[in-house]
């Protein structure tokens, strides 16, 4: 059974649907530069949650208290029809509020950037990484992963892909894996 095409498009005398990924893994699972605490009574976020269940060190906002050298970064969810997280506040104060924080101690940042001190330059690098970071995890939330199948004019599976996180990503990538078939095609 197929699951219903978000998008089509055409590459040369090929077809590329992209559909929505129904078996997306969330991101936090990944190996992560930073580490995301979360409290919310209806839903387990973020890191720390292993088979639907809180495994966080933190077992409440107030024992988490980080310290200066820490790149600490709040985490906002507005839940209505569903729910979507960021780092900047939303406009409803009824339906949003912080849940959180994505952070990372200044030993994790020289380690794994190889540095000895911290620089502005590297702060912003790192800040960009977490918001990168929070951004991956609302497209999860949000149902934004999707996959690309690839077919010939007669419909025939020619390739496919899953677990793209971000629309336009997908897309780009299932023109390019059409253009590859293409050229093989045309080369033999």
């Amino acid at each position: 059974m197929r699951n219903e095409s978000v998008d089509t498009f055409d590459v040369g005398n090929l077809t590329v649907r992209i559909e929505y990924d129904e078996d997306r893994e969330s991101p936090r699972e990944w190996d992560n530069l930073g580490t995301m605490v979360c409290w919310h009574r209806n839903y387990n976020l973020g890191d720390g949650v292993r088979n639907g269940k809180r495994t966080q060190e933190y077992g409440s906002p107030e024992d988490f208290n980080p310290d200066e050298h820490t790149i600490c970064l709040p985490l906002y969810l507005y839940d209505h029809s569903g729910i979507t997280m960021r780092t900047g506040p939303f406009s409803c104060p009824w339906d949003s509020g912080q849940v959180g924080w994505i952070y990372i101690d200044r030993a994790k940042i020289l380690h794994e950037y190889g540095r000895k001190k911290l620089s502005k330059a590297l702060i912003a690098r790192v800040t960009g990484y977490l918001e990168q970071e929070v951004k991956t995890y609302d497209e999860y939330l949000t149902g934004q992963v999707y996959g690309f199948v690839v077919e010939d004019s007669n419909g025939e599976h020619l390739n496919s892909c899953w677990g793209f996180y971000g629309l336009d990503y997908c897309k780009s990538e299932g023109k390019q894996s059409a253009e590859r078939i293409l050229s093989r095609l045309r080369w033999g």
